[in-house]
């Protein structure tokens, strides 16, 4: 070997131990952050569930709400007397809005009956009204005008961490993925009664799977069977039938889950008749923020702000500046992104995206 090539081949291994040794650390860092205490973790955001608050309720898993400071100064442009927290969930944002705004006062929905128990109990009972419904639903509401709406679509770490419910494949459990347990049918069910279509449109179209055919081949098969009981034995399923080469940063059974997740609980369909429902019940003046995790959610959000605002939906919409109307102002011009230290500290937050809409007119 000349002295050349020998000095180029020392180079690439080096390079190749370098990139190896800081996957390494990253992993590393990632891994401390989920294992140190709660309140070490809480010292970079103000607003979250600490210490004795974790007690409140058996059971529970701690919940980091997503871009609270951001949502704060939101709402700060309009400062809400009357406030709808359309998901309440874990009580993050909830809790931070009571703090934020001392004169507000907090009408919470949610679907999941464990969520709506968990809010009674850590959300003070003067200032707050609870419900347990579907955000579609919140037309239906005693209350029909508020001066702040929030919409977080993401799951709460009570959700995603408990077995039972289904949800990951990190931990086993029954594949049930029901926001309300009480309500329609497990996931199991579905993947064994739905039509090949309804199957193919919940891993290609909610999910957004390349190798979609695979999946869905795989379900048809193991219909009958226990792959589709359990989610590790569904999560395993789902990787089997994937290239090697497929293997990303993500499990390769991520977006298989998120589809049928998102197909069982019909949230698209939710999140479409919600927003009209939200945008009527804002006053004059007020914000709606809305926080999402997925390209989808996020797309129907970014088309439904841009044609309150009296512009183009899409590349495709033909319509001229006058056959537009607007109703007000988006006041995120790009979505609003979690910062490197939230995401150092709440990994699960690294994919939302905040949206940002104030309605035209002036407040009463």
């Amino acid at each position: 070997m000349c002295e050349r090539c020998g000095a180029l081949w020392c180079w690439a291994v080096s390079l190749a131990w370098e990139a190896r040794a800081v996957a390494f650390f990253r992993k590393l860092r990632i891994l401390q952050t989920n294992c140190l205490p709660v309140r070490h973790i809480d010292n970079y955001k103000k607003y979250r569930l600490v210490g004795a608050d974790r007690d409140l309720y058996e059971g529970a898993v701690v919940h980091v709400p997503v871009l609270v400071a951001e949502v704060i100064e939101a709402f700060k442009l309009a400062p809400p007397i009357a406030f709808l927290d359309a998901t309440v969930g874990g009580c993050g944002h909830a809790q931070a809005i009571l703090d934020a705004f001392p004169g507000a006062n907090l009408w919470g929905i949610d679907r999941d009956p464990r969520a709506i128990g968990l809010a009674a109990k850590l959300l003070p009972q003067r200032r707050v009204q609870l419900f347990n419904n579907n955000y579609s639903e919140l037309d239906n509401l005693p209350q029909k005008t508020f001066d702040g709406i929030l919409f977080d679509f993401g799951l709460s770490s009570d959700q995603l961490d408990a077995p039972e419910r289904g949800f990951s494949f990190r931990s086993d459990g029954p594949l049930d993925m029901r926001m309300d347990p009480t309500k329609g049918i497990s996931a199991a069910q579905f993947l064994n009664t739905a039509s090949l279509e309804t199957l193919a449109q919940a891993v290609r179209d909610f999910g957004e799977e390349q190798n979609w055919r695979h999946v869905v081949n795989a379900i048809w098969r193991a219909r009958g069977t226990c792959q589709l009981e359990r989610t590790s034995a569904f999560a395993e399923l789902v990787r089997s039938v994937l290239p090697k080469r497929y293997y990303s940063k993500i499990d390769p059974a991520t977006r298989t889950f998120q589809g049928i997740r998102i197909a069982v609980n019909g949230e698209l369909e939710a999140i479409q008749s919600a927003l009209p429902k939200a945008f009527d019940a804002l006053v004059p003046g007020g914000i709606m923020a809305i926080i999402s995790f997925h390209s989808l959610e996020d797309r129907l959000i970014k088309q439904f702000f841009r044609q309150l605002a009296g512009l183009p939906v899409t590349r495709k919409d033909g319509r001229s500046k006058d056959e537009r109307q607007s109703f007000g102002m988006i006041r995120t011009t790009k979505p609003i992104t979690p910062s490197r230290d939230e995401i150092f500290a709440n990994p699960r937050c690294r994919s939302a995206k905040l949206r940002i809409f104030q309605k035209g007119g002036t407040r009463p």
